[in-house]
Formats: C-alpha cells, structure tokens, sequence
C-alpha cells in the first residue's frame, strides 16, 4: 500500500487529510475510467502473480483466455506477471483485446508485455471496482489471498444483487477442493441459500468454462460489440 493509504486506515486523520486522500480516490477512479472507457464487454481473469510460463496453471489461463477472446470479450487482468500475464497473452495470441488494471506495488506487480491498454492505480479498493466495473463474467484461476479477496467480492456484489448475475468460473476443482467443501459447509449451516451454489461453476474444462459464458452472459445478456466516439473534447482515445 502507499504511504498515504496505510495512513488512511490508521483511523481518524485531520479534516483536511481526509479531504485530500478523498480527492486523490475521486482522481484515480476518473484515470481508471478515461483508460477503460472503450475496452468493450470484458471477461476478467483472477489468479497468482508467481506462476511462471511454464507451469500447468499459467498454460491454462493462457488457454481458456484465447477461447474467450474468440467469443469477441476483451481479457482483462490485473495486468501483472504470472496468470495475469498468461491471460493477457492468450487474448493477443488469437488476435483479441488485451487491458490491465496494474496495481502500484514494490514487488511482483509491474505490468506484462501482453496488453494493448493499462492503468496504473495506487489504491487497492479502486483496482477492485474497476476489474468488476467493466465485465460480464469471471474467471477465478489458482491464487492467493488477493485473488480470493477478488473472487469473493465478486461473488457478493453478485448475491447482494449489487451487480448482475454475470457467471464466474473457478477453475480447477482440485486447487480449490477446500473452498468447494467449505462452501457446501455453509449451506448446509444455512448461512447462504441453497440457491446461491448456482452463482458459481467450478469445472476443469475450458469447453465448459467457455459455452458457461456463452449461454449466461452472451445469450442471456444480449451482448453486441459496443461502439462508442470518443469525444475529442475531452481528449478521449479508442482502446
């Protein structure tokens, strides 16, 4: 985090402290939108930054990311090394849109060489909103905290009805067995419905993973490519 968000969640700053961390927040959520206002319908992939080209996890996100990008979304990632990395190149690789949101962070997050359009943002928080903002499903590969943290944010905006009921994947049921069963552990103390085990697919394959966004995000949302002008007066430019 930066200096002035670690002193942010120090508790009560003076007003105006408050106020400048508050316009510095409102300034990175213009950036991030004036950056990803023409990306189009985006599919977002979540997953660990440590995985290098040549592990199994890294050559499947590359794979179900050039699936996705044929079906005509735009990969976004967070637009670092590793899974995020693998995705963004699988969507160059088929000749698809590729974006990230980079956070700003000393180690292991600075952005890959697979993206067409990226920002950089300071504040995690502000990441977060942005990867949501702009898709129309998830695909929730093997991570770390972070990407449980996206995941699952994702998932209660969804069952909140805080955001539509846009499909996530999460692939590869062995990584996640634990998270499979503690799941079903909370349904079965009822602490979430029975209905809200359909917000998610776990599956192994990326044919499944692909008709899954198919039918419930292409055919059940209508999708259609998105063409907006950029204003020149505002200085916008095309992804």
């Amino acid at each position: 985090m930066t200096k002035s968000e670690i002193k942010f969640l120090e508790g009560p700053q003076n007003r105006w402290k408050e106020f400048k961390f508050a316009v510095n927040v409102f300034m990175e959520f213009v950036k991030g939108f004036r950056t990803l206002h023409f990306v189009g319908p985006c599919v977002t992939v979540f997953g660990s930054a440590r995985f290098k080209e040549d592990h199994i996890y890294y050559k499947q996100a590359q794979q179900i990311s050039g699936e996705i990008a044929k079906l005509g979304f735009t990969i976004m990632t967070g637009g670092g090394p590793g899974i995020m990395e693998a995705a963004n190149r699988g969507a160059k690789e088929v000749g698809g849109k590729s974006v990230g949101c980079n956070i700003v962070l000393p180690k292991e997050q600075v952005h890959n060489n697979y993206l067409d359009k990226w920002v950089n943002i300071k504040y995690f928080f502000v990441r977060k909103s942005l990867l949501i903002k702009y898709s129309y499903a998830f695909i929730v590969m093997p991570g770390g905290f972070g990407t449980l943290d996206e995941y699952f944010e994702a998932l209660t905006l969804i069952q909140t009805k805080m955001l539509d009921q846009f499909p996530i994947i999460i692939f590869d049921k062995a990584f996640h067995k634990d998270i499979i069963e503690h799941i079903e552990r909370m349904k079965e103390r009822e602490t979430i419905s029975p209905e809200d085990m359909k917000l998610c697919l776990f599956t192994d394959s990326v044919e499944e993973a692909v008709e899954h966004i198919r039918v419930n995000a292409i055919t059940k949302f209508g999708l259609k490519p998105i063409e907006k002008k950029p204003r020149w007066w505002l200085f916008e430019q095309r992804a």
